[in-house]
């Protein structure tokens, strides 16, 4: 019977460092992911604020109100497939950390401008 073989050294350091990689770059991924669902969030509060605000002004608030309500499919699908995102890159797998990290990412960009023109419309200037 042969004795095991010894695996050498440089295969070990190549094993080792793609591995670590593998890891930190999945790590990168649920970070990106999870500010993208905090963003998403971030438009769902502010669309939440915005329409309680609107319906304590009662009748002089019925545009932003209607406004808000066209709003919150945009707001709650962006979460959805931010948290979607999230929810792909907690595998261990490379290929599900970039596919996360892209739908993730892309939904927190688009939440992002949603809210920025939200914003912008109703920001009122002193």
């Amino acid at each position: 019977m042969d004795a095991p073989r010894a695996i050498p050294q440089r295969d070990q350091a190549a094993a080792w460092h793609s591995w670590c990689m593998g890891a930190v770059f999945g790590i990168v991924a649920a970070v990106i992911a999870l500010v993208g669902l905090v963003v998403a969030l971030g438009h769902v509060g502010y669309l939440a604020l915005l329409g309680n605000a609107a319906r304590k002004r009662g009748i002089s608030g019925g545009t932003t109100t209607d406004y808000v309500n066209g709003r919150w499919k945009v707001a709650g699908g962006t979460a959805a497939v931010a948290l979607l995102g999230l929810l792909l890159t907690s595998g261990d797998s490379t290929a599900f950390d970039v596919v996360g990290l892209l739908i993730s990412g892309g939904a927190g960009l688009y939440a992002k401008q949603a809210l920025d023109s939200t914003r912008s419309r109703f920001r009122s200037l002193p």
